[in-house]
């Protein structure tokens, strides 16, 4: 997945990017728009600089907060015709917090709704600022708004303590099946995975989140708090659960990790081996 679509900023905790792989039977490139050298007439250009034309209409009626997930197909062209990137053409959309993609996508996704799709011509001052490796200059795209979700700097309602129809483990984590995985293989202590997570204390602060990096995480089994250990073990492929997960079980009280009980909503994409 290129980097251009994500507004900068340090990166944090232990995820890798992830290799794309193409679908089969997907073209190389996906043709420009005819229209890709400037904004025709019929387009509409905000005070910002960002022009854009509604190729679609949606079918919602919620636009996202900067805070919110959102998940979109995309493709990027230069004002020349070259294809610099497409969701589409990898057959995946990508999910990410708002406020995490370059300004003039951030400007456009916070005036669309599900369902939506617009073309968007963005001035080079709005799109890969502080990126000496991208390319210069206007950049367009055409963007498809699939879905919104709330996202992970709001804490579940459930925060600050189990509800009572969480299931527990004898050591004493609870836990509670956001959604149901598919298949029957479950990891092992030793296994490796590749997970979307996020955490907070049981006061509702966000400590750490792939989701909001917008890149899954890859670790061994055997190498992170022992709660992950054990409860990734209960999932399978495609689950989400929520965990609450007691000191003893999480960080014990290591300088500069957070302290007591923890909450984790843990997606299990992939179990390696």
């Amino acid at each position: 997945m290129a980097a251009g679509v994500f507004g900068s900023g340090e990166e944090k905790g232990p995820a890798k990017e992830q290799a794309a792989e193409k679908p089969a039977g997907a073209p190389e490139q996906i043709p420009a728009p005819p229209d890709v050298g400037a904004p025709p007439p019929e387009a509409q250009t905000a005070e910002s600089g960002l022009a854009f034309r509604v190729i679609q209409t949606g079918t919602g009626t919620v636009q996202p907060r900067p805070t919110d997930l959102v998940t979109v197909h995309y493709t990027g062209w230069t004002s020349a015709g070259k294809m610099l990137d497409s969701s589409v053409q990898r057959g995946k959309p990508i999910r990410m917090v708002l406020k995490r993609f370059i300004p003039g996508w951030q400007e456009a996704l916070r005036q669309m709704v599900v369902g939506e799709e617009r073309r968007l011509w963005i001035p080079e001052r709005l799109a890969f600022q502080g990126n000496p490796t991208a390319p210069a200059g206007m950049i367009v795209y055409d963007v498809r708004l699939l879905d919104i979700q709330e996202g992970p700097e709001t804490p579940p309602s459930d925060v600050a303590a189990p509800p009572p129809d969480a299931g527990r483990t004898r050591s004493g984590i609870a836990f509670r099946v956001l959604t149901p995985g598919r298949g029957s293989r479950h990891a092992t202590a030793r296994s490796s995975v590749t997970v979307h997570y996020t955490g907070w204390t049981t006061d509702g602060k966000m400590f750490d989140s792939s989701v909001v990096r917008g890149t899954p995480a890859n670790f061994a089994l055997d190498q992170v708090i022992p709660g992950w250990t054990e409860g990734l073990q209960l999932m399978v492929e495609g689950e989400k659960r929520r965990f609450w997960i007691p000191e003893k079980l999480a960080y014990r009280g290591q300088a500069g990790k957070p302290k007591g009980m923890l909450v984790f909503d843990v997606e299990l994409l992939a179990i390696q081996s």
